[in-house]
């Protein structure tokens, strides 16, 4: 059942929590996740997995959850040998699984179908440099199918999510515009600019003035710098923040391993709260029990 309340009504009065990293949490369950398709494969192999790890978040304090959709495409499905008809049940079976994890749980939760960017598809971790060599039009064909096929089935919220750079955020845009759900935009940047180097205020001013948009930010970045990315968005655009760091741990997409130790403090959600932050959250690596803190940290900002 979705929530009585629209999220962006629910933003202006507080704070949401959103969930950590899902990859990790199916990890922890003891789900194998070396596939291209990532997560994404349980969404036809292990589908109550994917609702444990999202109830386990609600659990843990999370009242919105990003769904399993992030490296769901067509495409990718296609070379499973699933025809269009079948991933898009797929699209809808992921909305499915974060709703029925609130519904288990009796909390009000919204759920935000998940849309990454397409170097997800390409699984090569080409999501952190961006410039795929494909125009915004070409961008905007490959997005556009997945996002009617989630809108349909009736999400709160469009999580256009990764972004690594303003042209495919653009292109994201322009494929949910008229899709009849609001969207959030969050980029993945690094050192003050985009992932492909681009300045932020630059590429949050994609945003401006989009009445689809409910909320603008980052995530799948190093916590120290969310904060500032974090108000800069919410200044360019004049909507809410969302930020969800993940570990502060570095990706070797070479080597398909992560490295260093975690610098993601929950105390810092405060501050993200102060800057604007509306929807705060973690990303990967981040899991329920850092999750049960950053929900601790923001008591008095909750809604």
């Amino acid at each position: 059942m979705k929530p009585a309340r629209a999220l962006a009504e629910a933003l202006r009065t507080g704070v949401l929590v959103l969930d950590g990293g899902l990859s990790n949490q199916l990890e922890a369950q003891g789900c194998d996740l070396s596939d291209a398709l990532w997560s994404a494969r349980l969404l036809a192999d292990g589908p109550e997995q994917i609702e444990a790890a999202h109830t386990a978040y609600v659990r843990a304090g999370a009242r919105v959850l990003i769904s399993s959709g992030y490296q769901a495409t067509f495409e990718g499905f296609a070379e499973r040998g699933m025809d269009r008809k079948e991933t898009a049940g797929l699209f809808a079976r992921s909305v499915e699984l974060a709703r029925a994890a609130g519904e288990r749980t009796g909390e009000e939760v919204w759920v935000a179908a998940s849309v990454g960017p397409y170097g997800a598809m390409l699984a090569d971790g080409s999501e952190y440099r961006g410039r795929y060599g494909l125009s915004v039009r070409e961008l905007e064909a490959f997005h556009r199918p997945r996002i009617e096929a989630l809108a349909e089935a009736g999400p709160d919220v469009l999580a256009l999510e990764t972004v690594p750079d303003m042209e495919e955020a653009e292109a994201l845009l322009r494929a949910a515009e008229g899709c009849g759900v609001p969207v959030w935009l969050s980029y993945t940047v690094d050192g003050g600019r985009t992932r492909a180097g681009q300045d932020l205020a630059e590429a949050f001013a994609v945003a401006a003035g989009n009445e689809q948009v409910v909320a603008v930010g980052v995530n799948c970045c190093d916590p120290a710098g969310a904060r500032d990315a974090v108000a800069l968005a919410v200044a360019v655009t004049g909507r809410p923040g969302v930020v969800y760091p993940n570990s502060g741990e570095r990706w070797d997409a070479a080597a398909h391993d992560w490295h260093g130790g975690s610098t993601f403090d929950p105390a810092r959600a405060t501050d993200w709260a102060t800057a604007g932050a509306r929807l705060i959250g973690g990303c990967c690596r981040v899991g329920p029990r850092v999750i049960e803190d950053v929900d601790a940290a923001l008591s008095t900002y909750r809604v």
